[in-house]
């Protein structure tokens, strides 16, 4: 076999340099990787230098070394892959059924990461026969979950938090991308462009803010520009993304002044935009919640039954779901869902990365995305980011790329944000830490492949992975769960369920009112109507108390500081909630007539007062 014989000429090279116990086989389109070795980045290398073998073959007419990914901190490792014809829709029909690196290796010390789980054990569920069972409430989950609507389906979603998008889908830069760092073959590159086409509608329909910014790529060196040039023509008119140009060094400053005087000119793709990845997770479980489906937080799922070939039952520490079929959109926890399932034939290696918030002050200078790039390896991680102009007029700076075994440590290193900054003050030559407001890490859920894997079960017949989803799944969402959802609709009637589409499914979700963004005399009839709104709690981003009270109430019912904060805004400004967030508990208090104490900043373990208020 052509592949296995390409394996092992890597594994000669591999056991010189980590040693004799590191093997390689192939099994059911699977490359599994076994070893012992000295650290998890050893780990990282090694299953990453098999990826590159079974893919390297296929590389897309799109890929080139001169790879301007400059927002996410991703690789751009294995950006040809391409996959056999399977089963399926759409994209999937194409990209399903490749081979994947299992990561089988232990490291030496290394302890095996325990899941937090959440305290609450109840029978809540027990004994729920959903028809569709989706894990996990990031983007994905939520939005498949809205799309899933469509038609007449009993749905429901878990998650073992306390809201929706508190893992990637809540801790990253929220660039709609335009896909111009993606070369042809994978399927990021399949659905970036598409999707990012739809981000209008969709966010008109469920009431999200999103601006379209425009991102910048900037060179230094003017010998560049033929390469670049070719570059933009490739990804232009072989790629699909119709919107890449080259600025010359002028037109790049009149357009965006603040850019370095020493970039000589830039690639440039206007589609690229702002979004609230957290806002948008809320609205799409939201608009899923008015037309049926159901959400379960602080739900875990602890096992399943699996018999030939079909999940019977997952439980759960609020009882035994027995789901007609279930979607593993579980992040990070993908691949431990996967066992689960009996069905894992890919791996996970999470990427920790970092971002800093800017004082909306700075926004003002500064109205674009961009950051810069010098020509290098195909497969260097972008290390420092980018600076991105946040739909709410905060410069975002990063993230870097870290790789870690801890797939839930959220704790920020000064050296990340050190060298983030480092790097950016090239961008933007007035950039400062000083500036910063607040700074949160993120931790993505890569494969060893650097691409989605998007498919039904290949040994659990009653399952779909949406797995793999690192950036740029907040763009490629609204195409995602398009065809996820068909591919559980296809899968249910093959399975001799009668599906119809929903008739009432309504795509419009009503926001909450931003009264800061109201002229003087539409906040004023607003006022007249509800004089809750006249009241203003966080005079950072100028939010009523109207407006909390609107969270409060909402469709998914998080009762939470941080809930109500990732809803409205209050607490996100310079004070960081140190002058509203004691409001906010307050007005929770007495909307939910509960004591003070049992007010909660995020979940149950996070009480923010202790003993009687007297």
């Amino acid at each position: 076999m052509k592949l296995e014989k390409k394996l092992n000429n890597t594994l000669r090279d591999a056991r010189q340099k980590y040693g004799e116990s590191v093997n390689v086989h192939v099994e059911d389109r699977s490359i599994i990787v076994e070893g012992v070795l000295d650290t998890w980045q050893d780990a990282v290398d090694l299953c990453s230098m098999f990826a590159e073998v079974s893919t390297s073959a296929g590389k897309g007419n799109c890929a080139s070394d001169a790879d301007t990914n400059q927002g996410t901190g991703s690789s751009a490792q294995a950006e040809g892959r391409r996959h056999n014809r399977v089963r399926g829709c759409g994209p999937i029909a194409r990209h399903a059924g490749g081979y994947h690196v299992v990561n089988n290796t232990t490291v030496k010390g290394l302890e095996k990461e325990e899941i937090r789980l959440p305290k609450v054990r109840d029978n809540s569920l027990e004994g729920e026969h959903p028809d569709v069972l989706i894990i996990g409430g990031g983007i994905s989950g939520a939005s498949i979950a809205r799309e899933l609507m469509k038609w007449k389906l009993d749905v429901l979603l878990v998650d073992k938090e306390a809201d929706v998008a508190l893992h990637a889908s809540g801790r990253n830069d929220g660039e709609v991308h335009p896909g111009v760092d993606l070369g042809k073959g994978t399927l990021k590159q399949e659905y970036v462009v598409k999707a990012n086409r739809m981000f209008d509608q969709v966010c008109s329909e469920l009431s999200v803010p999103f601006k379209r910014v425009g991102q910048f790529v900037g060179f230094f060196d003017k010998k560049l520009y033929l390469p670049i040039k070719m570059f933009a023509f490739q990804r232009k008119h072989l790629c699909g993304v119709d919107d890449t140009v080259v600025l010359s060094k002028a037109k790049m400053k009149e357009m965006e002044p603040s850019l370095s005087d020493d970039f000589q000119f830039a690639l440039y793709n206007p589609y690229a935009g702002s979004v609230s990845p957290y806002e948008l997770t809320i609205a799409y479980a939201e608009n899923a919640c008015t037309n049926g489906a159901r959400v379960s937080l602080e739900t875990a799922v602890l096992d399943m039954d699996v018999s030939n070939g079909k999940i019977n039952s997952v439980k759960t520490n609020r009882g035994t779901i027995y789901p007609k079929l279930v979607i593993n959109a579980a992040g990070v926890f993908s691949e431990d869902i996967a066992a689960m399932a009996k069905d894992r034939f890919f791996s996970i290696h999470p990427r920790r990365g970092t971002n800093s918030i800017l004082d909306k002050n700075k926004g003002k200078s500064f109205g674009t995305i961009a950051s810069w790039k010098t020509l290098g390896g195909a497969h260097a991680h972008t290390k420092g980011g980018g600076i991105v102009h946040t739909v709410s007029d905060n410069l975002l700076i990063g993230p870097d790329a870290i790789e870690t075994h801890e797939k839930e440590n959220f704790e920020t290193r000064q050296e990340s944000i050190d060298n983030i900054f480092e790097k950016q003050k090239k961008t933007w030559k007035d950039l400062s830490e000083n500036d910063i407001i607040t700074y949160f890490t993120g931790v993505r859920a890569a494969t060893f492949e650097e691409d989605y894997v998007i498919e039904a079960g290949r040994k659990t017949h009653n399952l779909i992975h949406c797995a793999g989803i690192q950036s740029p799944g907040l763009t490629t969402a609204p195409v995602v769960a398009i065809d996820v959802a068909k591919l559980a609709v296809d899968t249910l009637a093959a399975h001799g369920e009668q599906i119809h589409t929903n008739a009432n499914f309504d795509s419009v979700r009503k926001g909450i009112p931003k009264v800061s963004k109201l002229t003087k005399e539409e906040r004023a009839a607003l006022i007249k109507e509800n004089p809750d709104y006249g009241k203003i709690v966080c005079r950072c981003e100028e939010i009523s108390k109207g407006e909390i009270l609107d969270a409060l109430r909402s469709p998914l019912g998080v009762c939470s500081v941080d809930g109500v904060k990732k809803r409205v805004r209050p607490g996100m400004g310079r004070c960081q909630g140190g002058f509203c967030m004691p409001l906010v508990s307050k007005i929770i208090s007495e909307e939910l007539e509960i004591p003070l104490e049992e007010v909660y900043k995020n979940n149950s373990d996070s009480v923010i007062t202790y003993g009687k208020i007297k």
